[in-house]
């Protein structure tokens, strides 16, 4: 029946006399070999196997008819196994729910209790209603409202659409009972920040077109039950996935970057003029465009000039440090944000110690900082240029090798090391000193000192509370 291969060994032993008959007998049943008579005569012989020739396509006949009809029954089975299997993971449901109930002093019914949205009472009481109607019981269930001090749970009502973003949020924590929900916020700053940092078109476009798939097709894909895990974490986030790459496609716009090539719609205002026709004859000359001869108003009316994607020796240097600020400065803002949202939920709740060892040394923290750092970035978007040659804060600035770092200055503030102030060699000269990038702003830069201790006065006062907390 199992349909496996058994091996057996036939054999046939001549003997004389009852007594040896006996004993070969007995050694045979001592190993479990089935005994078969065998006739003496041929004519005997050949009807016993004529027999056993008959008794085997008998019992091949059996087995077939026993295998078509275990076949239809299993077909059977299959068309309606996934319904017993729905229909038995709902009563192991309801099995379960019912032993967390108690039994009341009469032992003839039972009390539960549970948490339950206010806006969602009717709908219980109607289903509640409907199951007693259903089951044929002439006692209707009860539900009444119990008063708590006890702290209720925490529910976000979400539909297809905001349960991608709300499982975002939660992996990092949820929020406590009436807590603001920084969910819908999330909806446009988590796609935005990815674009930030993403920011292709041609990209971003796959991404949208994927997205916008499994977006249309989501009914399909719903009863299709496809139980891979993989697939099921791309469609559980469809929409994140659609607005990623749309904001992508928008970002790319911008940064005016399509797999790794620019797009020239509206007409760039850089060119070579007539100073450079001498260079076309040695390909091997860079071109050197300073803006006061090569450029021309207007700007290039959105996004970045295509002209830097022919830009060989500092494209990267200026198009990887234009998306690393604006994701700095956006993704603070967002930082600044949250920490706003904290100060309502702790004024919601009037917990003032928290206000004061929590919100305030955040807030101290990130403005001595980040913001601080932000600060600097647009300072140096705007003061201090390619071309040079102009006094700053009192200090002659030569040029572009000059320009501060934001990272040296940063990590240098940290480390409270003396600098020196200005970029050029003395105070009389114009020409830039060694190392002038990493030199001091502003005269003695004062303003990095009190912001460190300022920082680390609220790093101490946060830690400090932690056990009070």
């Amino acid at each position: 029946m199992t349909g496996l291969e058994v091996q057996k060994a036939v054999f046939i032993i001549f003997f004389q006399g009852d007594q040896l008959k006996s004993r070969v007998k007995k050694i045979c049943e001592g190993f479990r070999a089935t005994i078969y008579p065998c006739p003496d005569s041929p004519q005997e012989r050949r009807e016993m196997s004529i027999g056993v020739m008959t008794r085997i396509e008998d019992l091949k006949t059996v087995l077939g008819q026993t295998q078509d009809h275990r076949h239809r029954v299993l077909v059977a089975a299959a068309r309606n196994v996934r319904t017993w299997l729905t229909k038995v993971r709902k009563v192991k449901a309801i099995y379960h729910t019912l032993n967390l109930f108690n039994l009341d002093v009469t032992q003839k019914c039972l009390i539960a209790e549970c948490w339950c949205p206010v806006a969602e009472l009717d709908r219980i009481q109607l289903a509640l209603k409907r199951g007693s109607d259903e089951s044929g019981s002439s006692v209707p269930s009860i539900l009444n409202k119990m008063e708590t001090l006890e702290q209720p749970p925490t529910f976000h009502r979400t539909n297809k659409f905001t349960r991608g973003f709300q499982n975002i949020v939660d992996s990092y924590g949820i929020a406590s009972y009436r807590e603001i929900n920084p969910a819908p916020y999330t909806m446009i700053t988590f796609p935005f920040l990815f674009a930030l940092m993403f920011g292709d078109l041609g990209h971003g476009l796959i991404m949208f077109l994927f997205g916008l798939y499994l977006v249309l097709k989501e009914k399909r894909l719903e009863a299709a039950r496809i139980n891979d895990e993989i697939f099921q974490m791309f469609f559980s986030g469809r929409y994140v996935i659609f607005l990623m790459g749309l904001f992508s496609i928008y970002t790319g716009f911008i940064y005016n970057d399509v797999f790794s090539k620019s797009f020239n719609i509206f007409g760039t205002s850089w060119g070579a003029t007539d100073e450079y026709h001498d260079y076309t004859s040695d390909p091997e000359k860079m071109l050197v465009l300073p803006p006061h001869i090569a450029y021309s108003s207007p700007p290039y009316p959105f996004g970045v000039d295509p002209i830097w994607n022919l830009a060989e020796t500092n494209k990267l240097n200026f198009l990887n440090s234009m998306k690393m600020k604006g994701s700095v400065i956006i993704g603070i803002s967002q930082m600044a944000f949250g920490i706003a949202l904290s100060y309502y939920n702790f004024k919601h709740s009037e917990s003032y110690l928290d206000i004061n060892f929590t919100f305030i040394p955040q807030v101290i923290f990130l403005s001595c900082i980040f913001v601080y750092l932000c600060l600097e970035i647009v300072a140096k978007w705007l003061f201090f240029n390619n071309e040079g040659k102009y006094y700053f804060l009192g200090n002659y600035y030569p040029g572009a090798r000059c320009a501060p770092s934001l990272l040296i200055g940063l990590i240098n503030m940290f480390m409270m090391k003396s600098r020196k102030t200005g970029f050029t060699i003395d105070d009389d000269s114009r020409e830039p000193g060694p190392n002038c990038h990493l030199n001091y702003w502003y005269p003695g830069q004062v303003l990095n000192f009190f912001l460190f201790i300022f920082q680390q006065t609220a790093v101490r006062s946060r830690l400090s509370s932690v056990p009070t907390l």
